[in-house]
């Protein structure tokens, strides 16, 4: 086997969820994984501190894509107007490849409810990455918070929007116009 593969996390997280898919999460060891790969173990631990880790490969960077959108928003953006920023930014790096994992991502999360916990946790630093950006611009914290906590879940909206088999718009597009819907919501909450 090669020494480096340049899309080994990519082979990675498609092997995982093949074996989740077939023999269940528990079922599934790393040394499974590592050989649907056509990988070593070890470099299964360069890249993932367990198999857990898989299914959350990308949320770091996810989470920089969103605060990079909110910081690059124009200085007099409203914090939702900023938030959007931040969706329209990571909907951007979103490829066919997360777009045909992600039924099956949902579909073993839903499995276990130790990964049911991890994706929340998924969400919760999504929020706290776009809240801080937020907040360095100057947004007060409930302010920070909720529109956070709103661009989550029209990204989450978006995303399974995206996924289903019948969707023809892009996720930037999903993602947005969820986010339209909520601040409408938002208006008639009072």
């Amino acid at each position: 086997m090669p020494r480096w593969e340049p899309d080994a996390r990519e082979r990675f997280v498609a092997a995982a969820l093949e074996l989740f898919t077939d023999q269940g999460y528990d079922e599934t060891t790393v040394a499974q994984i590592a050989e649907r790969a056509g990988l070593t173990k070890s470099t299964f631990f360069r890249h993932f501190s367990d198999k857990r880790e898989v299914l959350a490969a990308g949320q770091e960077t996810l989470s920089r894509l969103l605060a990079d959108g909110v910081n690059s928003a124009p200085a007099d953006a409203s914090p939702l107007a900023a938030v959007a920023a931040g969706l329209a930014n990571a909907s951007s790096a979103m490829t066919p490849f997360n777009r045909e994992l992600g039924p099956r991502l949902e579909a073993v999360i839903a499995t276990s409810g130790e990964l049911q916990e991890r994706a929340v946790l998924k969400r919760v630093g999504m929020a706290a990455a776009i809240a801080d950006a937020l907040r360095d611009r100057g947004v007060d914290e409930s302010s920070a918070f909720m529109a956070a906590e709103l661009g989550v879940l029209a990204f989450k909206v978006g995303f399974d929007e995206w996924i289903s088999d019948d969707s023809e718009q892009s996720l930037g597009a999903l993602t947005s116009a969820a986010l339209d819907r909520f601040r409408v919501a938002m208006t008639q909450l009072d």
